[in-house]
């Protein structure tokens, strides 16, 4: 899916279904990430590139408005987040893989480009959710959940053609390094233990 190279394991599903509700708080705290993370980039790309990561972070906020609601309903509490090991990772990958002496536009572009891949990687997560919790007869969450893959889908393709444009508009080049990456991550999530988190 998008750019991914390993798909999520259904062991994975497997343990987000046995507890939703850790998932639904893990979720709520992944859209506070995407907002802040959104902002903090849009006070480092050139001023026309701004107003697109403002529009993006006012819809990550929304969707935690709306993972609150969900978790409202089920009379849960939002909690402290727990480390992300899975952005923490991307991170790391992008820094380890990056070129010597690389530009801070290159360190730009590979933000953008960690940032596209949690929205595929959450973008395949959400659609199996969507499509299990369907399944098993829980509509209304099943709905939330597919109209949040849409969601995320959008969001992928915008963070990448922002790194395209910071790029001089070389998308052969910036394709190579997402290409690059998502291989890493591919790797990375392999390894990763089947948490019931977004991303574990």
């Amino acid at each position: 899916m998008l750019c991914l190279t390993t798909p999520t394991r259904e062991a994975w599903l497997d343990a987000a279904l046995a507890d939703l509700d850790a998932v639904l708080i893990d979720h709520a705290h992944c859209e506070i990430k995407a907002a802040t993370n959104a902002l903090s980039l849009a006070s480092r790309v050139p001023t026309s590139m701004a107003p697109r990561l403002a529009e993006l972070a006012e819809e990550e906020v929304r969707h935690f408005r709306e993972v609150l609601d969900v978790l409202a309903a089920r009379g849960l509490s939002l909690g402290m987040p727990a480390e992300d090991a899975y952005a923490k990772g991307l991170r790391a990958i992008a820094h380890r893989t990056a070129p010597s002496g690389r530009s801070p536009t290159e360190t730009l572009v590979d933000r953008l480009l960690v940032a596209a891949l949690v929205e595929a990687r959450s973008c395949e997560r959400f659609k199996l959710l969507a499509s299990a919790l369907a399944a098993r007869g829980e509509a209304e969450l099943s709905a939330f959940y597919d109209d949040l893959f849409a969601s995320e889908a959008r969001h992928y393709r915008v963070l990448v053609d922002l790194a395209i444009e910071a790029l001089g508009g070389d998308e052969q080049r910036v394709r190579a390094r997402l290409d690059a990456l998502a291989v890493e991550e591919g790797m990375m999530v392999a390894g990763l233990s089947d948490l019931a988190a977004v991303h574990g």
